[in-house]
């Protein structure tokens, strides 16, 4: 006899919410304003002082954020310069030093939001890893699936 699997329960934190919380910078599970260290720009707190939601997670979790913020730098910054550039809009000089200063400047500027973003992304794709959406697994279940 085949057995039929259950539906699973209903997310507590939806998919959405969590969206709406990684672009506003907020704890994907209580929504809290506590990404971030008080007082700091670039310090992420450990674990959400609310909830307890461990944040810096292991070691390289955080790449996928560089690399996020790199691609941005790139595409919404250096690529339009050089495109301005190579037009003639621009001289090459105005497009070393815009290239330049935008390298350092979009990133710093960026560094948050990407951070935030990259934690939205992993929570969007693996919701019930959050503690609010977390359900009891049977002994050898995949917590994953």
């Amino acid at each position: 006899m085949t057995r039929i699997p259950e539906k699973p329960p209903a997310l507590a934190v939806t998919r959405w919410q969590i969206v709406a919380r990684g672009v506003s910078h907020r704890c994907p599970n209580c929504g809290g304003r506590t990404l971030f260290k008080k007082g700091t720009l670039f310090e992420i707190n450990g674990e959400c002082p609310e909830c307890g939601l461990k944040i810096e997670r292991d070691e390289g979790f955080f790449l996928g954020s560089m690399s996020l913020n790199y691609g941005v730098t790139i595409v919404c910054f250096l690529l339009p310069v050089l495109l301005a550039a190579y037009r003639g809009w621009i001289g090459t000089t105005t497009a070393i030093i815009l290239a330049c200063a935008g390298a350092v400047v979009v990133p710093t500027l960026f560094y948050r939001s990407s951070r935030s973003w990259w934690l939205m992304s992993y929570y969007f794709f693996l919701p019930q890893h959050l503690p609010s959406n977390r359900r009891d697994t049977a002994p050898g279940e995949d917590e994953n699936i």
